[in-house]
């Protein structure tokens, strides 16, 4: 072997061996991120676990509260002779948070003024100021003014959540907002007309900015118990949110 063939041979082999401890290193890279990975995996399932238990939805208790759509499109939920505490729900049909509220802690709510330990009362409002979201939520609003029964506003706010559309579209079309309404089991005779002429539109509006005003919401879902802001960590948390309305009665 000449001198030439001999520095190859020796380049070639510390290639190798460069490329070798390349392997190596790559692999130890990949164990660690791996590792890591399970770690923070472990750790968030932890976390969400917890925060699980502490958001899990109730079951339903039973017959719904009786329910009162009033005049100006406040909704009161309760027993007869419960007048408090009160629970003042401020919500926007196109808020995706309220959505939320709802999912968690929706049925707390129903089920509180089914046991006589509150009285319910829901405030639809419109917080956006810019299309398409006022506009969905407008015509959300104004439709569930439509509906004059306790119990079919209830399964008709129901399925506005439910059908909640993207921020970012055009949503709650008439056509829809009719059709959910034989869903809910509307039976007003003037329920369609009502909703395709927005009848209310304009009352669902000047509502939003004097219950705005007059509550001082900056945003939703705000939730009060007696007047005063609950915390979102109570709201959205079923059993503390029980807890802290039960220790309101006493």
């Amino acid at each position: 072997m000449g001198k030439g063939d001999r520095q190859k041979s020796a380049r070639d082999k510390i290639r190798e061996q460069q490329a070798a401890d390349r392997k190596r290193e790559q692999r130890k890279r990949v164990t660690t991120y791996v590792t890591v990975g399970v770690i923070a995996l472990a750790a968030v399932g932890a976390g969400w676990l917890y925060a699980a238990n502490r958001s899990q939805s109730e079951e339903a208790g039973g017959a719904l509260a009786p329910i009162t759509v009033q005049a100006d499109g406040g909704v009161v939920m309760a027993r007869q002779g419960v007048t408090k505490p009160v629970i003042d729900i401020y919500e926007d049909f196109q808020c995706p948070a309220c959505k939320q509220l709802e999912e968690v802690s929706g049925q707390t709510f129903k089920n509180l003024a089914a046991e006589g330990k509150a009285k319910v009362v829901y405030h639809p409002i419109t917080i956006f100021s810019q299309d398409p979201t006022r506009g969905n939520s407008i015509r959300a609003g104004a439709a569930s003014r439509c509906v004059s029964d306790g119990k079919q506003w209830s399964a008709y706010h129901t399925l506005l959540f439910d059908n909640q559309p993207s921020e970012t579209a055009q949503g709650f079309k008439i056509d829809d907002l009719v059709a959910w309404g034989k869903d809910a089991g509307v039976t007003s005779p003037d329920f369609e007309s009502c909703v395709t002429s927005q009848k209310y539109a304009q009352a669902q509006a000047a509502y939003s900015d004097k219950i705005g005003k007059e509550q001082k919401i900056e945003g939703t879902p705000t939730v009060k118990l007696d007047g005063r802001p609950l915390d979102n960590s109570v709201a959205f948390a079923p059993q503390q949110l029980r807890d802290q309305v039960t220790g309101a009665a006493k």
